[in-house]
């Protein structure tokens, strides 16, 4: 069987996006808007257990502080104005993509093998990233960008990589995914999708005993060993 496509994750997976980036612009976003919270590393970790920044502050106001102190109005106004403050982060060059990334990505396009990718950033988030590290013409790398609010249902649920696979046309086992949390492998395998996952600080010691493989990183993953995962040894 051979390797079709690709389906990366994006924060954590593709660029250490979450303690220099998502982080940073909460508590901009907060101190805006007169807000006392401040999410320091260590709460942030603990808080990226929810996947989705409205549902994460939903989470953080019943978990952490028992009272509901924005409406679902004001969370969502609030979150618009973290996505402008973390938008200005990326457009300073700031956060780049993790090491290794790039060379998979040319591997894939030099073998024909099709790119995706399945986040529950939003899509501007992922959009702006890709101008700034891969440049302008990036968003054309990526036959599908499955990203935000496109699905009733964030990771853990399947429904992101279900929209992939059927935006690309493609059965699960033609392609690998590529995760950095639990939350995310939970989504992906669920799809049916053989999944890889590359840990970070906030991931490292999360259950990934349903992942194919493990990496710390990108520098042991190129096409050759995942379409072994797929079951073919095609160069």
């Amino acid at each position: 069987m051979k390797l079709k496509c690709i389906i990366f994750d994006v924060d954590g997976t593709m660029a250490d996006t979450e303690r220099d980036g998502h982080r940073v612009a909460f508590n901009l976003a907060f101190a805006e808007n007169g807000l006392d919270w401040h999410w320091d590393e260590n709460l942030y970790g603990q808080l990226l257990k929810v996947t989705g920044g409205k549902e994460r502050m939903k989470f953080y106001q019943q978990s952490f502080l028992n009272q509901n102190i924005l409406s679902s109005t004001e969370i969502k106004q609030m979150h618009a104005c973290k996505t402008k403050h973390y938008i200005r982060l990326l457009e300073t060059g700031k956060i780049p993509l993790r090491t290794g990334v790039k060379d998979l990505i040319a591997q894939a396009q030099e073998q024909k093998i099709r790119l995706a990718i399945s986040t529950t950033t939003t899509p501007i988030n992922v959009t702006t990233l890709l101008k700034n590290t891969l440049g302008s013409e990036s968003e054309t790398i990526f036959d599908v960008i499955a990203a935000g609010d496109v699905v009733a249902n964030k990771k853990p649920a399947p429904d992101i990589y279900y929209y992939a696979l059927i935006k690309l046309g493609l059965k699960p086992q033609h392609c690998i995914a590529i995760e950095d949390s639990h939350a995310g492998l939970v989504s992906a395998t669920a799809a049916g999708i053989k999944t890889i996952v590359t840990t970070n600080k906030y991931t490292e010691k999360q259950d990934f005993s349903a992942a194919e493989k493990i990496y710390p990183d990108f520098e042991q993953i190129n096409t050759q060993s995942l379409n072994q995962l797929i079951g073919e040894n095609h160069v």
